[in-house]
């Protein structure tokens, strides 16, 4: 097959981009082509395609594995649970900014002597979940998008239900993919946002989808364009350029297309102290929001500020400002839910652990994720920091100024999920977290620590999967003081804080002995099969899905493999034995592999995951 890259964006975009991007972008614009493989043998090809806003076609192109599916037909009986991954292909583009100095000297016969040097299509892959089943953990179809390359999927909303389209970030060509779901294992296109649809902002990251079936999305990075730009609302605020900052809520309908761009800035700016700008902004910003959820019976979206992405991935600085990193977290009023209008900034507060000589592993630094509490009774959320690694909790969202307090430590987890880790959170490189629907437990991946962070002789931590038991927590009410227990001393920071705070109840390693190899991403099986034949939601997942990569340009790369975890009523959790990958037989899909159903395309970079069933099986 053939495959040829059309950025859709304005030059003047492109012009906006760093060095290193635009190389990206120039070796995806190299055209190549691959060959279905022996491995793949009976592939089935659909296409769907829609014209995108600057009147070209995009496509999302399945590859559907027939004797599988042929064989799955045939034996009947349990309909089947996927998993969706969205995958990157891996390529140049992922060499590490510090390493760029050793490409190859041109952009002909020396990319060719490179690894997996040319870039091929990024897909959703789609996974057979279903226990028990003979084709559990194969990769059933692998449906690639075009004509953009190297996209560096990313995001997806947090969890599916029955109708929802799915909503995928590109993190590096900004756009916004949907897909229609309703039919797996085969999907359609929907609908796609270019950079030109949101030139207020860039660099898109996670979606929440709400019960109308549209959807709110950050866009982390600032406008594609430096300078200012003018809102719906009327307000004008002045940014510096693609992934730099402020960046921006968008309010997409079901078929992805844009019905509001909101300003994720105040128009006064943010504390200068503690928000860092590259280049710097008149009005100094932290607004990068990466995190979002939302309680609509609250009428409250949350957003966490994670980073000033191109200064973290892109920017060849050695090494760019801690304060790069943010500590803040913003409540939203969506009472009219196509204009977001942003309520409070909060400053996630420091630890015991702070150290001032090293501001970047402090507690609060690098908020890149928040979850609500779903319960009528609950007003709460929950964030966490990927450098701070730590947990912080708000009683109440709805509050004019909400009291967030640090309630767990990630060091408090470590030798529960391997025990030869320390007992130090700084830096395990944390990042999904999510309550589980009945507000009994909260999930939490995290990568662990690399080698050499905090000292020349630090061994790193492993990292992996725990659970979190926050009944006690979210039962002491809705005034911060009257929860019992803090995280005050680095004592407590290690061991808990006592009281109403979280306490561990499950824990699992990924790659147990490796530094910083656990997963980035989760997300829970909210699906459960019942005796009447069909998937019916459900309170108490049994099942997670994590996966180990983070981005690679940030040198976080991991090992591109996909768990499964088993949860049990209490807590506990354990990697799925066997969920395993069916060219390798080892635990854990392996996306580093050479062929794929759209042909031998090698490594590819699995970021986030859902478990989705076709309408047909669900009630």
């Amino acid at each position: 097959m053939r495959f040829s890259s059309s950025s859709g964006a304005p030059p003047r975009w492109r012009k906006a981009l760093t060095g290193t991007l635009a190389l990206a972008l120039a070796v995806a614009a190299v055209t190549y082509t691959g060959a279905t493989t022996s491995a793949y043998a009976d592939v089935q090809v659909l296409t769907d395609s829609k014209t995108g806003a600057d009147g070209k076609q995009y496509w999302v192109q399945n590859h559907l594995v027939t004797k599988d599916l042929a064989a799955q037909s045939r034996a009947g009986g349990t309909p089947k649970k996927w998993l969706l991954v969205w995958a990157g292909d891996e390529n140049i583009a992922d060499t590490v900014v510090k390493d760029v100095k050793n490409l190859p000297g041109s952009l002909g016969g020396g990319l060719n002597k490179v690894k997996n040097a040319l870039p091929g299509p990024d897909f959703l892959a789609v996974i057979d979940a279903t226990q028990g089943s003979a084709t559990y953990g194969k990769v059933v179809n692998t449906a690639t998008v075009g004509p953009l390359v190297e996209n560096e999927p990313h995001h997806m909303q947090y969890v599916w239900h029955k109708g929802d389209t799915v909503y995928a970030g590109a993190l590096f060509a900004a756009a916004t993919y949907a897909f229609d779901v309703s039919a797996l294992p085969q999907l359609k296109l929907k609908g796609v946002s270019l950079p030109t649809q949101t030139l207020g902002g860039s660099v898109p990251d996670a979606y929440w989808v709400l019960k109308d079936g549209s959807a709110y999305g950050t866009y982390m990075g600032g406008p594609v364009v430096p300078g200012p730009y003018t809102y719906q609302d009327g307000s004008t605020q002045i940014g510096n350029g693609f992934a730099g900052s402020p960046g921006e809520v968008v309010h997409f309908d079901q078929n992805g297309q844009v019905l509001s761009q909101n300003p994720a800035a105040t128009p006064q700016g943010d504390n200068p102290k503690l928000c860092d700008n590259l280049p710097q902004l008149g009005k100094p910003s932290c607004a990068n929001p990466h995190g979002v959820q939302a309680r609509e019976d609250l009428n409250t979206l949350v957003t966490s500020d994670y980073a000033e992405p191109r200064n973290i991935i892109l920017d060849p600085v050695k090494q760019p400002s801690p304060y790069l990193r943010r500590p803040t977290i913003r409540t939203w009023d969506i009472s009219d839910r196509n204009h977001p209008k942003l309520k409070t900034v909060s400053y996630l507060p420091d630890g015991p652990r702070a150290d001032p000589a090293d501001p970047l592993h402090s507690e609060s630094r690098a908020a890149m994720e928040t979850t609500v509490t779903n319960l009528p009774g609950h007003k709460g959320a929950f964030a966490e920091t990927m450098q701070g690694g730590a947990v912080f909790y708000t009683p109440d969202i709805t509050a004019k100024e909400p009291h967030w307090i640090e309630v767990f430590d990630d060091g408090a987890a470590n030798k529960a999920m391997y025990a030869q880790n320390d007992s130090n959170g700084a830096s395990s490189n944390g990042g999904w977290i999510q309550t589980s629907p009945d507000d009994r437990f909260l999930y939490r991946a995290i990568v662990g620590r690399q080698k050499g962070t905090l000292s020349a002789d630090d061994p790193g931590t492993t990292g992996g999967v725990y659970v979190l038991d926050i009944q006690k927590l979210l039962a002491a009410g809705d005034n911060v003081d009257d929860i019992k227990g803090r995280i005050d001393t680095k004592e407590k920071a290690q061991q808990g804080g006592g009281g109403d705070l979280p306490t561990v109840v499950g824990a699992a390693p990924i790659n147990p002995g490796t530094a910083a190899a656990g997963p980035h991403w989760g997300a829970y099986d909210n699906l459960t099969l019942g005796s009447d034949g069909f998937y019916h939601e459900t309170t108490q997942p049994q099942h997670l899905a994590v996966s180990n990569y983070f981005v690679a340009r940030s040198g976080l790369d991991g090992d591109h493999k996909v768990n499964l975890l088993n949860l049990s009523p209490d807590g506990q959790v354990a990697v799925d034995q066997n969920f395993r990958d069916e060219f390798t037989g080892q635990v854990g899909i392996n996306f580093n592999r050479k062929s794929w159903p759209h042909g031998d395309f090698g490594n590819a970079k699995p970021h986030a995951e859902l478990f989705v069933v076709a309408d047909q099986n669900l009630k």
